[in-house]
């Protein structure tokens, strides 16, 4: 079965949009909230994204809790792909858009974002790359959407919205900076 990253959109059959642009805008502010609340503010919080939707989420976050602390979070970027477990399955010359964490992350507080939360190996990869970036005090997880089906015993501390699913149906979380739309909606894998 293919992971939830790997399934290419030409593939999927779209079934519903489950949040709307608007509803994804109030789980990104109930995730900030969420933060500073379970971490007693911003001080020593660095944001990093994985690529590709988990960057531009991080970045709405990190406006959100200069909004509500007025504290400028610095923001990064993961690009996995070099630390996938299926590397050699998915790509003979995999494509590498380059990490980017503009600060060091020893002895912060790290709160890994991705859009879709699924078997785990994605965060795997992810947990993988960042201690080889320094020693973060503690690694936090946030999603847009947690779908189950773990294969790796892996959980997310702030996520905006559960939905079950079948393993043949995929979630896709839209954004403006990638998308050209904000939203989330379920598909089918076609055959």
């Amino acid at each position: 079965m293919p992971t939830q990253k790997s399934v290419s959109h030409e593939r999927v059959r779209e079934k519903a949009e489950i949040v709307d642009g608007e509803g994804l805008r109030r789980a990104i502010t109930r995730i900030a909230h969420e933060i500073i609340e379970r971490n007693d503010g911003a001080k020593d919080l660095v944001l990093v994204g994985i690529r590709t939707r988990g960057v531009p989420i991080a970045e709405r976050l990190a406006q959100k809790i200069r909004e509500f602390e007025g504290i400028e979070l610095p923001v990064g970027a993961l690009d996995i792909t070099l630390y996938r477990d299926d590397l050699q399955k998915i790509a003979h010359q995999p494509v590498v858009s380059g990490t980017d964490v503009p600060t060091s992350i020893d002895d912060k507080i790290v709160v890994l974002v991705d859009d879709v939360l699924y078997t785990g190996r994605t965060v795997r990869a992810a947990l993988d790359e960042l201690i080889d970036l320094g020693r973060p005090k503690a690694i936090q997880l946030a999603v847009i959407v947690d779908r189950g089906h773990r294969e790796i015993p892996i959980r997310a501390d702030f996520v905006g919205k559960n939905v079950p699913t079948s393993k043949r149906e995929v979630i896709m979380v839209h954004v403006s900076e990638v998308d050209e739309l904000d939203g989330v909606s379920i598909g089918e894998i076609l055959p």
